[in-house]
Parts: structure tokens; C-alpha cells; sequence
């Protein structure tokens, strides 16, 4: 079982986990989504419903479509955003909670406690993005807690199991910032100086960023 939840797919190798920052004992999760890889196949969003029994109406991931627009003279760009819950540091929907079904763990993770749920709302209301959600079926907020019971048994959220392009990454969030923050310089130097820096070096063969060794639970 990967100590990273499925992350070692990324295979930061000795010579990147040195540079990872603010490293922390208590382990924070994130998700990264990188837009440019999104196809708009809706699977984060099926294998979600699939994974929470959940019935028409709430989405606890959606994919947005942007698009589509013109980039340039006949030709055309449609963008695919996936969104689920950003689990803010000060969560809106916590604080509104007036019962406190509405927690956030130590990890990071936002999430909604069903059997304390009154159904009222509040937490709807306060988040400016549209995660929390309200299940007709059950008369209680539902929302996306990264699958926190697969998590806690090692497993990555159904969402990035069924990602049929790798375009959502999942893990501790020092591995995915030092992964990011190298993804841009390296964007940054075929730009200005205009050579592919190796992907040796970078960590980021096919192999490596498309392997994932975790299987659907």
C-alpha cells in the first residue's frame, strides 16, 4: 500500500524529496487539478455518484465547461474545469454550521457529519464556490470530504481513480506544491531560454506521472 495514498505514482526520487518545503509531521491533504489535461469525460464526476449512492441533483464533483471560444481565426477552445471542495484553512460552511455537523479535520479535510445534519442550509449559503450541496433524498447537506473513509484506509479518492487522463493529482499537499512549483519553472525555461529541461531530472517520464498503483476499492 502506497504511504502516500496512490502520490508515489509522481516518483519524487531522493533528489526532489529534498526540496520539498514546509515539511510538516501532521500530513495536510490537496488536490491538484491540471486543467490541461481534462477532456471533459464527466468520469470524476460518475465514479463520485457511484462511490456516495447519490441521486440526481447533487454533485459533489462537477465539471465545468468554459468554452467554446474563439482562440484565434477558426479555430476553436473548450476548457474542462473539474471543482470539488477546496477545504478552506477557515472554512465558511464550518463556521456557519450551526450544530457542528460541519468539521474539519486535522488533515485538512473538510466534511459533513450526516447523523447531526438538520438540513438547514446555513453551510450552503456561506460557501462562495458551491460545495456543499443539498440531498433531496435524504434531507441532509452532502458534499465532497475527498472519500475520507478510503483515504484513511490508504486508498485515493474514487475521483482520481476513474481519471482517464491523470488531470486530477491527490496527496500530501508538500509533495504536490514541490511537483508544481517545478512543473512551472520547467514551463518557464522552455519559454525564455527555449530547451526541454530532462525529464530525468524533473521526475516526470510517462511512466511516472501515468502509473498509478493503487487499485479502486
Amino acid at each position: 500500500m502506497s504511504s502516500e495514498y496512490g502520490f508515489d505514482r509522481f516518483h519524487l526520487g531522493e533528489d526532489r524529496a529534498s526540496r520539498i518545503t514546509l515539511q510538516s509531521t501532521t500530513p495536510k491533504y490537496s488536490m491538484k487539478v491540471n486543467v490541461d489535461r481534462c477532456i471533459g469525460c464527466m468520469g470524476c464526476e460518475i465514479s463520485c455518484k457511484k462511490e456516495h449512492n447519490l441521486p440526481v441533483g447533487p454533485r459533489r464533483m462537477r465539471v465545468i465547461q468554459v468554452g467554446p471560444y474563439f482562440i484565434k481565426k477558426g479555430q476553436l477552445k473548450t476548457v474542462y474545469l473539474p471543482m470539488n471542495c477546496f477545504h478552506c484553512d477557515d472554512a465558511a460552511c464550518v463556521r456557519a454550521c450551526p450544530t457542528g455537523s460541519m468539521q474539519k479535520r486535522s488533515d485538512g479535510i473538510v466534511f459533513n457529519d450526516p447523523n447531526t445534519c438538520i438540513g438547514c442550509k446555513s453551510c450552503i449559503h456561506a460557501c462562495p464556490f458551491g460545495s456543499p450541496q443539498f440531498n433531496d433524498a435524504t434531507g441532509k447537506v452532502t458534499k465532497c470530504d475527498y472519500c475520507k473513509d478510503r483515504v484513511d484506509k490508504g486508498l485515493l479518492p474514487a475521483c482520481v481513480t476513474l481519471c482517464s487522463t491523470d488531470a486530477l493529482w491527490f496527496g500530501n499537499i508538500n509533495r504536490i506544491s514541490t511537483i508544481d512549483r517545478e512543473k512551472t519553472a520547467r514551463k518557464l525555461t522552455e519559454h525564455f531560454f527555449g530547451f526541454v529541461t530532462p525529464n530525468a531530472t524533473m521526475g516526470t517520464s510517462k511512466v511516472q506521472d501515468t502509473d498509478n498503483p493503487v487499485k479502486v476499492g
